[in-house]
């Protein structure tokens, strides 16, 4: 999960209280200190709560929860003075766009870099590695408005952050360190979005990088943020960055976005979310019968606006920042946090059942004694995996099959997994220093169009590896299992050619085998020839 730097300075200043009340009390919000230093604390937070990704949103929401200052923050927002005009062949490269202006904070060196944390915590919170979601903020007072936000051709050139000579977007991509490591982005795309002043100076060329000339410093007072990328996070990363900035005391600015057909939009929205809870539902979730004022109290402690419409329905105002708040009973689940776990009692349940086995756990099991006997060692390794390992590494192509984690706790762990495969191989790579031959296999799920299966996957791996050995593996485990299958020639890229083949049980795709294609085996940083299977179970 996040784990976030709050300098105590900054946290106490913000939070108006002192730090030993802070450490006491900041794990009841949803967090686990990760360590504490002389002049910080470091802090993790549960990767639905980008919110809480800056000293300014966490100390938010302690003056909150210590009672400081309760009730949903209105921030104010002043109508727009600048606009920025959208081209029209933006749309087909990276169409959302948010921007807002905020005037007149004071920054710190070390607010300036909790503002640099914020952002790269969010690309990966909500922008899914900045895909979906990059972020710029800008010194205002270095450029000049109006602003235009383009599709750019890749000689376009200037002063990427970080240097100090000129260089086109496309040397970008190929030699600045941010350019190369996410190029892959902007794969197939003949012009590149960019940001641009009145006078043609550079503030973004986003997903990749910003200019040099807007760079936020110490003296920096006015800032523009522009959030670009292809969903609707983008405008909840643009209310987060937004009203953090606002804690720090800026007054927050409408930017006017003028579309290429005309139209014009206001894309920061401040104003809250409202919904209704029942009584009912309050009571049966947690378990307690409280009153509406109790309720109110605890809603307002964990920053929501809250009042009592009537008998047994509160009205809530949800903060356009908390990005977690998906139905009631996340709101809900506030109410038991300001309330308190603790206090909450626990009881035993009133009725008693008479379990049994599931059929999936037979099935596992029965499997595991299988392979088990042929001398395969079971693993358990984690469902979540990324887009790299399981494609990438495998020299599988991307699916659209594939359930992605809305709020990735990091890179390594962006979606679940379809296949189990790609994550025997990281095991055997994790284990070179271990003797040969090694033969692992696990029993689990996976999820591909949003459906849960159960696989089975084995690999081994050894300088003798070949066809031969899984061939027999897949037979001896069908045997076992009284299936009768038959192989046709697969096409499968994770398996050489002319040593891969399909596993077909009446006339139907169950699973494939063969020996890993060798660009698989070096990707996965392994010497030695690899062979697998991987079948589906409940096919």
């Amino acid at each position: 999960m996040p784990i976030i730097t709050l300098p105590y300075d900054d946290l106490e200043k913000l939070t108006g209280t002192d730090r030993d009340t802070i450490i006491e009390r900041v794990p009841m919000i949803g967090a686990d200190i990760e360590r504490i230093e002389d002049g910080s604390i470091d802090i993790e937070f549960f990767p639905d709560r980008p919110d809480l990704y800056s000293v300014e949103g966490v100390a938010r929401a302690l003056r909150g929860f210590l009672n400081i200052e309760t009730g949903f923050c209105d921030y104010e927002v002043r109508p727009y003075t600048v606009e920025i005009t959208k081209d029209k062949n933006i749309d087909s490269v990276r169409p959302v766009f948010g921007c807002a202006i905020v005037r007149g904070v004071t920054f710190s060196s070390s607010a300036v870099k909790t503002l640099m944390d914020l952002q790269e915590s969010l690309h990966w919170g909500l922008g899914r590695d900045r895909k979906k979601v990059s972020i710029g903020v800008h010194d205002l007072a270095k450029v000049t408005p109006p602003f235009r936000y383009i599709a750019a051709d890749p000689d376009f050139s200037f002063v990427p952050l970080d240097f100090t000579e000129p260089m086109t977007m496309k040397e970008i991509l190929e030699k600045h360190p941010k350019g190369t490591r996410f190029a892959h982005i902007l794969d197939g795309f003949d012009k590149y979005p960019l940001i641009l002043d009145a006078n043609d100076n550079v503030l973004s060329f986003p997903p990749i990088i910003n200019g040099t000339l807007t760079m936020v410093s110490e003296e920096t007072t006015d800032l523009l943020v522009d959030v670009t990328g292809l969903s609707d996070e983008v405008y909840t990363a643009l209310n987060i960055v937004t009203t953090a900035l606002a804690e720090r005391g800026g007054q927050v600015e409408y930017v006017k976005v003028v579309n290429a057909d005309g139209t014009e939009s206001i894309p920061l929205d401040l104003s809250p979310r409202v919904k209704i809870l029942e009584r009912s539902e309050i009571d049966g979730l947690i378990g307690l019968d409280l009153p509406a004022d109790e309720i109110i109290d605890q809603l307002k402690r964990m920053g929501y606006g809250a009042k009592e419409v009537d008998d047994g329905r509160i009205e809530v105002q949800i903060p356009r920042y908390r990005a977690d708040i998906l139905d009631n009973s996340d709101i809900i689940e506030d109410i038991a946090v300001g309330y308190g776990f603790d206090k909450i009692p626990a009881v035993f349940p009133m009725n008693a059942t008479v379990g049994k086995s599931h059929m999936l756990s037979d099935i596992g099991s029965d499997i595991r004694e299988i392979m088990t006997g042929l001398g395969y060692s079971q693993v358990m390794p984690f469902t979540l995996t990324s887009e790299r390992v399981h494609f990438e590494w495998m020299c599988r192509e991307r699916t659209d099959d594939v359930t992605y984690v809305m709020h990735p706790i990091s890179e390594d762990q962006t979606m679940v997994r379809t296949t189990i495969l790609p994550n025997l191989m990281e095991i055997l790579s994790m284990n070179q220093h271990r003797e040969l031959p090694q033969r692992i296999f696990e029993v689990g799920d996976v999820v591909i169009n949003d459906k849960n299966g159960l696989h089975l996957a084995a690999v081994s791996i050894n300088a003798q590896a070949n066809f031969t050995e899984v061939r027999e593996l897949v037979d001896a485990i069908m045997r076992e299992r009284m299936v009768e299958y038959e192989v046709v020639e697969s096409q499968d890229p994770a398996f050489m050619e002319g040593r891969r083949a399909d596993i077909i049980v009446s006339g139907r795709k169950i699973g494939v085998m063969g020996e890993l294609f060798p660009q698989v085996i070096v990707n996965f940083g392994l010497g030695q020839p690899v062979v697998g299977f991987e079948i589906d179970l409940l096919d």
